[in-house]
């Protein structure tokens, strides 16, 4: 139940969520075996006495997710150290593309679409507007890449919106015509608004250029707890090799980038070991990355509905959002624009995935093709 009583409240889980099937990390339309129940304490009983504890349980589903997550490792030629890609994996990925077309191959009918609409555009930051790298510090995007950003947020309504903290991704990207969202959606710098005065969790503040912005954060109590979790999670992930934590303000990330894989059930033993204490904060999976939120309703699909309707794009006919992502919790935005086809969500991606995106480019170059196609798009089309 979300607890919505008071306007000043962040819209938070008023008791944590019962321990079902869905928490261990099976779906929720999974009958249990028979004879085997959920007890209400922490263990997982059967007919024949054998006691499972659920943190063992819930350490092996993290397991999974953490493996199924991460991307395949492919193969290099010893000589070349060019990628030896199994014919299958070809065939597969083009037959994905049937489902999920190139945005680029596609350009033509996706501003065929945007003919006589305003454009809003949203972009991930980490796999999308620069590569994966193992040191989550160096993900620095290129010139190339930056001056992309730059000249299509000189188009359109542009917004960045990361898992990142919001000023770590302000350091990266440096651009100061487009608006950021950082902890997945729960820190948004965007424009002023009429109303924003009587939007709860929005307070009036000023950028670095000292323009009045509005700042919309609904996870700010949550604070404490998170700086929390970080410092201890800091303390026990110290002796894993590889494992890096970093604070993102509203969400705390446990890259497990360059972790042995012989050791990710330590890291997940960690984090385990410290949220069973937090019955507040949940668990969500990215690419090689785990990542400590609030239990709270937000994400980045209403990150990318609150900065439309700030921008004053909402419930309107004539706007066409497009927003592109290559990590799970871009699906929340996705899911958004597919629902009555508000707009495109784009997902950035070299392998095969499900997703509720409507068309797809292979990695970050792809994605500046794209930003670049737009921006000639714009400049040749009649005012």
């Amino acid at each position: 139940m979300v607890d919505r009583k008071s306007s000043d409240s962040a819209p938070v889980l008023t008791d944590p969520a019962p321990m079902n099937k869905s928490r261990l990390g099976l779906h929720s339309s999974l009958h249990s075996p028979q004879g085997v129940v959920f007890s209400p304490g922490l263990f997982l009983t059967g007919s024949k006495k054998k006691t499972v504890a659920l943190d063992d349980v819930r350490i092996s589903s993290w397991l999974d997710a953490m493996k199924s997550s991460s991307p395949t490792h492919r193969k290099l030629a010893k000589d070349s150290g060019t990628e030896l890609v199994p014919t299958g994996a070809d065939v597969a990925y083009c037959n994905w593309m049937l489902k999920y077309p190139s945005a680029l191959a596609s350009f033509e009918q996706i501003t065929n679409h945007a003919k006589g609409k305003r454009l809003a555009l949203f972009l991930d930051y980490d796999g999308t507007l620069s590569p994966i790298v193992d040191n989550p510090d160096c993900a620095f995007m290129s010139l190339a890449m930056r001056a992309a950003v730059s000249n299509v947020a000189k188009c359109f309504p542009t917004a960045i919106i990361s898992g990142r903290s919001r000023d770590k991704v302000y350091e990266f990207v440096g651009l100061t015509n487009l608006y950021y969202a950082g902890s997945h959606g729960m820190d948004i710098m965007g424009p002023v608004r009429p109303a924003s005065n009587d939007q709860p969790h929005c307070t009036r503040s000023t950028d670095k250029q000292g323009k009045e912005v509005n700042l919309f954060q609904p996870a700010s109590q949550f604070l404490p707890m998170i700086d929390e979790v970080f410092k201890s999670l800091i303390d026990t992930t110290k002796e894993i090799k590889g494992a890096k934590v970093e604070n993102n303000k509203f969400c705390v990330s446990v890259h497990y980038r360059n972790v042995d894989e012989k050791c990710w059930t330590k890291i997940a033993e960690s984090v385990n070991g410290i949220l069973k204490d937090y019955p507040r904060l949940r668990l969500t999976h990215g690419r090689k990355v785990l990542e400590v939120r609030p239990v709270l309703d937000w994400n980045k699909g209403k990150a990318v509905e609150f900065l439309l309707e700030s921008l004053g794009l909402s419930d309107c006919d004539d706007v066409l959002p497009i927003y592109v992502g290559d990590d799970r919790t871009d699906e929340d935005a996705f899911k958004v624009l597919r629902e009555g086809n508000r707009g495109y969500g784009i997902l950035v991606s070299s392998a095969p995935k499900e997703s509720h995106a409507f068309y797809s480019l292979r990695d970050p170059s792809e994605v500046m093709e794209f930003l670049k196609s737009l921006v000639i798009w714009k400049k040749s089309s009649p005012l």
